[in-house]
């Protein structure tokens, strides 16, 4: 059977979106099936949006402050619809901006629900179209891009109803902001959102089943983080699990259980932010052979599903669930396909949660390192000393880098503290080039600017900082 396209990606989100304009730039004739809005979840209900409420937030919160920098204003305020509008505003653009890169690129957009069939060379992608009707398109190659979702418990009351109960994207176009919110769950969602909602005057609870919140960061980073935001006014119950949330004619209640003794929360809404789950379900992969893990497909290094001609990026192919590892995966994938040689799959993935203050991380933690077996230097830079810092009124947080005792290589890099989220790219980039504290020693940083402190973390592992 002749094919119709080199190549067709099933969603539209970043990894999906990106592999379809490189399969384009590599001379493939390409399409993209995507059953909602280009730029899928993360530009129109993910990353984008909440990054725009956050920011709203933030410049609100900064307004208590603004004494401390000899200014004053006489009424604070805000309107919550416009805060959200305002979101809505920024993901359309982006969407806008998604439909002119696959016009740019020659890419056919192909609006409705994909579904695979046993074809040669590849699965057959059979599209119920949004318009009705159905399509069928035989491609060389497949690429499923379908994401995730927010994962829910149905059975014990953790699931969305739009009213009481949230996940990510009931909380992004809520009708106000709750007066008295609980967060189930203190990874990057969980607390993101906790952190906005703070800062427009709700009262907020977050629940972690783990000992300590944002569970998957450094540990001398996370107990920062929750001295932090418990300045900030937020509750934390963590080593808590929950065992059923009730709605009530007021909000909800959600009984929990902490260090053996059960406790009642109530509030006016939940938001649930316990993980993800892949989007599976009712796109015939099982029927042509293709292994799901807890809800992700199993891949190879180069996205490859096993089954001829189809492969799998993203969320749906497991963790870590970021937008920047789905468009390196697909990239990676699609070079592979082409033939050439790609891009490092192996190189380092940076975690970014955009709370006030900000977290970022790369590479191992240094409890992860020493898990290993390996020998570290470990250096530490506080923001309450850094020139910049002192001057912008941020001075809250630290740089801690994790270095390879033996070789020098730089093997991890944690941080909290104002805008870090653009700073963990020069760590990243060290690592990428396997840079060792020689290479970052020898790094000119710009004076005055907080990635200094990044600088001095690297000299402190090795007994050189110069500036305490």
């Amino acid at each position: 059977m002749m094919a119709d396209f080199d190549v067709v990606v099933i969603g539209s989100g970043p990894g999906g979106y990106v592999t379809a304009i490189r399969a384009s730039q590599l001379g493939m004739k390409t399409a993209i099936v995507e059953r909602a809005e280009l730029g899928g979840i993360c530009l129109n209900w993910g990353c984008i949006p909440t990054k725009a409420l956050l920011k709203s937030g933030e410049v609100y919160e900064t307004l208590d402050h603004l004494a401390d920098y000899g200014l004053s204003v006489e009424k604070r305020g805000f309107d919550f619809d416009k805060v959200v509008q305002r979101s809505r505003k920024v993901s359309a653009q982006l969407n806008q901006g998604v439909a002119f890169l696959m016009k740019k690129h020659k890419i056919e957009v192909i609006a409705g629900t994909a579904k695979l069939e046993k074809g040669d060379p590849a699965p057959k992608v059979v599209v119920a179209l949004n318009g009705g009707g159905s399509r069928t398109v035989q491609a060389k190659h497949v690429i499923l891009a379908t994401g995730a979702r927010a994962r829910t418990i149905p059975a014990i009351g953790l699931e969305p109803d739009g009213e009481r109960v949230w996940t990510y994207r009931e909380a992004l176009v809520p009708k106000a902001a709750p007066k008295n919110l609980i967060v189930i769950g203190s990874g990057a969602i969980g607390i993101e959102f906790a952190s906005f909602f703070r800062a427009l005057g709700s009262e907020v609870t977050v629940i972690e089943a783990l000992p300590r919140i944002l569970p998957v960061e450094d540990e001398e980073v996370s107990k920062a983080a929750h001295k932090a935001f418990e300045k900030r006014g937020i509750k934390f119950r963590v080593g808590a699990s929950v065992k059923k949330l009730t709605k009530t004619a007021s909000g909800v209640s959600i009984d929990i259980e902490a260090g053996g003794k059960p406790e009642t929360l109530t509030g006016d809404v939940a938001i649930v932010a316990i993980g993800i789950v892949g989007n599976v379900e009712d796109l015939g992969i099982e029927a042509l052979g293709v292994k799901v893990d807890r809800t992700h497909v199993v891949t190879d290094q180069h996205g490859g599903t096993g089954v001829p001609g189809l492969y799998a990026i993203g969320d749906v192919a497991g963790p870590p669930w970021l937008a920047h590892k789905a468009s390196h995966e697909g990239v990676h994938c699609i070079e592979h396909i082409a033939g050439l040689k790609p891009s490092n799959l192996t190189s380092p993935i940076p975690g970014c949660t955009y709370s006030n203050p900000q977290v970022a991380s790369v590479g191992l933690t240094e409890a992860q390192a020493k898990e290993q077996g390996l020998e570290v230097k470990v250096g530490r830079f506080p923001f309450r000393v850094n020139g910049k810092a002192i001057a912008s009124g941020e001075t809250e947080g630290f740089v801690k880098t994790v270095f390879d005792a033996k070789t020098g290589a730089l093997i991890g890099a944690h941080m909290i503290g104002a805008e870090v989220t653009e700073m963990i790219q020069g760590y990243v980039l060290a690592m990428t080039l396997e840079a060792t504290e020689a290479e970052l020693h020898a790094t000119v940083y710009p004076h005055p600017t907080m990635s200094e402190a990044m600088h001095e973390s690297a000299l402190d592992a090795f007994g050189q900082v110069l500036h305490i």
